[in-house]
């Protein structure tokens, strides 16, 4: 190489752009998969699942979501009555319903509770069973 020839540095990586690996959803039993389907499908809203094997619960788990109003909030639990039905499970108890802010679909094994933004934020069930496996699932899109 001569002396006046000078070396040229190689270029600087280019940042490579890359897929996000898609968010695995964590693996639930039949009955909670279609608990959460129901849910996305009637466009609930952060959806979570806590497992509460492991926290001296009364039933195995807990699937919470919102809906942003008092239809919404009864598709929300049609559809999921409807769903579990069509597998042959019946819920052992259903309440809140007529009052659209807190309903409650209780199947022993698990429980749907799917509240309205204010009230969910007022018992913050998150919070009391902080104890329990808590899974996030993504939204749907």
């Amino acid at each position: 190489m001569a002396k006046t020839e000078r070396r040229r540095s190689p270029a600087p990586f280019a940042s490579v752009q890359t897929r996000p690996e898609p968010r695995r959803r964590a693996k639930f039993p039949k009955h909670i998969e279609l608990a959460i389907r129901a849910a996305e499908d009637k466009k609930a809203q952060d959806i979570t699942v806590l497992d509460l094997k492991n926290a001296s619960g009364f039933t195995d788990y807990f699937v919470i979501c919102s809906g942003a109003n008092a239809r919404q909030i009864h598709a929300i639990a049609d559809a999921v009555i409807e769903a579990q039905a069509a597998h042959g499970s019946k819920p052992a108890h259903v309440e809140g319903y007529d009052r659209s802010e807190w309903v409650l679909v209780d199947y022993f094994d698990f429980i749907v509770h799917i509240f309205s933004p204010e009230t969910r934020a007022f018992y913050g069930l998150e919070r009391l069973w902080g104890n329990a496996e808590r899974v996030d699932l993504p939204a749907a899109t």
